[in-house]
């Protein structure tokens, strides 16, 4: 867990880079892919994800490395050849993986949020699950613990595998002839993203799209289609709380009123989007019209969106120290310091979404964490200075800003220089 939060030190600034330079660039071509209040929930959801996989919040129902000991055929060595064969084998179980999160309804509530904006930039390729919290996805790595690949290995790879999926998540990049053939390129996964009719649940797969031609998952972006971005059921939230664990509420909600028992049961195993008919009949739902989209965007000002700014680059700070000094902070530490993330995360975003419970939390939980913080400030100020004094100056100007905030809520016209 170490090396991996090593390796986000470097790739966490690398992102935000790319996505600073994607602006930029989308402003200069007159094309710009980014909205304010969008962009702060994706890279929102990115930390959330990034410290969720920190803390390990995740029951393993079965691990690589008990596959490997207890199935593999022989044992491969060290080599190119190996590492080659290790990278197929880990693209091919993404992509089966997630052609099951797209068509099995209990499995899509950990893939929503990757969907869930209605922009498409590089910023929502950090849109990540953290309601993926039971491990079983070594199932899909049979194939590489059966010719015997080292678990360290799968370790190495895993991660860059992943980080090769962010570079196509843009609009700024067309079709690139040959490659199209043989990679994942931003055209294939426009469409992926895309909720046209034709576009649903196709090309699925992470690096080669071989996989998608291969089990008729492929589709080609259409010039006389222009893809629609988003879920054919809106989140309308810039929650990443919310958006994880939203269309699992739903689907509880459709068990508790369904009148057939055997309903209850074999609705979270059913194709993405499928409800009982006597629910579906009482209950109806709008989905998205992609011919006439209705962006999620809440009103806001000037003023709240700066808030939110620093409310966002305030938790990542926090963050990156966290992982700065991984190896030297306790179980306990890293648990206070996640659940103040957590909080602040939930409460700036439900401020953002215009939520009164969002005004109340940003009173209360910087004034508790502060009080907390005091009572243990010797054991806290003795390892991490650091990450203290900071936590503390970023909890004292929340509380200061509060008030502003909450006046806003009440008299929205105090923030923009005329009280009525």
């Amino acid at each position: 867990m170490e090396a991996y939060a090593q390796a986000l030190l470097i790739a966490i600034p690398g992102f935000l880079l790319l996505i600073v330079v994607e602006i930029f660039y989308g402003h200069w071509k007159g094309l710009q892919t980014y909205t304010f209040m969008d962009t702060l929930a994706s890279l929102s959801s990115g930390v959330t994800n990034i410290l969720k996989d920190s803390l390990g919040l995740v029951v393993i129902l079965i691990s690589y490395p008990w596959l490997v000991k207890h199935i593999a055929l022989y044992e491969m060595d060290s080599s190119w050849l190996l590492y080659g064969i290790a990278f197929i084998c880990i693209d091919f179980a993404a992509y089966w993986g997630h052609r099951l999160n797209h068509h099995v309804n209990l499995f899509w509530n950990q893939h929503v949020i990757h969907h869930s904006s209605e922009e498409f930039n590089l910023a929502c390729a950090l849109r990540q699950s953290i309601s993926n919290i039971v491990g079983f996805n070594a199932l899909f790595l049979i194939p590489a613990a059966l010719v015997g690949v080292p678990a360290s290995v799968i370790n190495i790879l895993a991660p860059l595998h992943l980080f090769g999926q962010f570079w196509y998540h843009t609009r700024h990049i067309g079709k690139l002839g040959w490659l199209e053939f043989i990679l994942v390129t931003p055209s294939q996964h426009r469409v992926h993203h895309a909720i046209n009719p034709i576009y649903i649940d196709k090309n699925l797969a992470a690096i080669f799209c071989l996989w998608d031609r291969l089990f008729g998952t492929f589709q080609e972006e259409l010039e006389e289609e222009p893809p629609v971005y988003g879920t054919l059921k809106p989140s309308l939230t810039w929650n990443p709380f919310i958006i994880n664990f939203q269309h699992f509420w739903n689907l509880l909600l459709d068990a508790w009123h369904t009148r057939k028992w055997v309903d209850k049961i074999r609705l979270w195993f059913m194709p993405t989007g499928w409800r009982p008919e006597d629910v579906s009949n009482r209950f109806p739902r709008i989905l998205a019209d992609p011919s006439n989209q209705k962006k999620y965007n809440p009103p806001s000002n000037n003023f709240i969106k700066a808030w939110a700014l620093f409310q966002l680059l305030g938790t990542t700070f926090l963050l990156l120290t966290l992982f700065a000094k991984f190896g030297e902070i306790t179980n306990n530490i890293l648990l206070v310091w996640g659940v103040l993330i957590f909080v602040s995360i939930f409460a700036y975003t439900a401020v953002m979404d215009k939520h009164n419970y969002g005004n109340y939390l940003i009173i209360a939980y910087p004034v508790l964490s502060i009080i907390y913080l005091i009572g243990f400030k010797n054991d806290l100020t003795n390892t991490q200075p650091l990450l203290y004094f900071a936590t503390l100056i970023f909890l004292s100007i929340t509380w200061v800003s509060s008030w502003p905030i909450n006046t806003y809520a009440a008299n929205p016209k105090f923030l923009d220089g005329n009280p009525a």
